[in-house]
């Protein structure tokens, strides 16, 4: 996944979840932030981000916050795409080119089944499968986890998989690390207990769950390598 036109800036503050302010080419302006979570460890004052410019002249907004450079103690910034919305656009690229299923796998978006639409639907080689993709942004060490707020919506989703699976569909969950340097992926129990039980009984249902770690550049996204999976309770 690649964007086009993008501007290097200085992150200054946050108003609310849906903007933030920064410094351009000594310049303050207004841009939108396509991620409304939290993400407080990546937006710090005087970090270094990076700015996908619009063409569309009717916006309030002139620029999209998509990607950031995440400040570390003793080691170099690292690189984090925090567009809400490009996971699933890499996850499609990453499908296509047979990663997972076949070639030839029908693969289709935004599929309703039950009382939830799921990112993907798959129909390779005469079976079913459903596919949920998580993007993935809060770090720690080297340690990754999701979610990074409650999130009522991806439990319903789980279960919903999880019924999907006793029909006899294939189910998946893909978690999109959306940087690089990760050792392994966790369920957040200590954000959302709720999540981290409907994902370890997902895993006892027989739903498939995969973590990938991604390419990340200022202006692309690429999935790239399995990350190790732990769902045991941490707390």
């Amino acid at each position: 996944m690649k964007y086009h036109h993008i501007r290097k800036a200085e992150f200054l503050s946050r108003p609310n979840r849906f903007i933030a302010r920064v410094l351009i080419d000594g310049k303050e302006e207004t841009v939108h932030v396509k991620n409304t979570g939290r993400c407080r460890e990546l937006l710090t004052e005087g970090c270094t981000v990076y700015l996908e410019e619009s063409d569309n002249p009717a916006r309030k907004t002139r620029f999209d916050l998509v990607t950031v450079e995440k400040l570390r103690d003793g080691a170099s910034p690292l690189l984090v795409n925090m567009d809400s919305q490009i996971p699933n656009a890499a996850a499609e690229e990453w499908l296509k080119k047979g990663e997972l299923f076949t070639k030839q796998a029908v693969i289709r978006r935004e599929y309703t089944y039950g009382d939830s639409r799921f990112d993907f639907r798959i129909e390779d080689r005469g079976k079913v499968c459903f596919l949920e993709v998580k993007g993935v942004t809060l770090e720690n060490d080297g340690i990754v986890l999701f979610p990074d707020a409650p999130t009522e919506r991806g439990v319903k989703h789980i279960h919903e998989l999880i019924r999907a699976k006793s029909e006899g569909f294939g189910a998946y969950i893909l978690f999109v690390i959306q940087m690089k340097e990760v050792t392994e992926f966790r369920p957040n129990d200590a954000m959302h207990r709720g999540f981290g039980d409907a994902l370890r009984e997902a895993e006892k249902a027989g739903v498939r769950l995969l973590a990938y770690d991604c390419i990340v550049t200022p202006d692309s996204m690429t999935i790239d390598r399995p990350v190790t999976i732990r769902t045991e309770l941490m707390i």
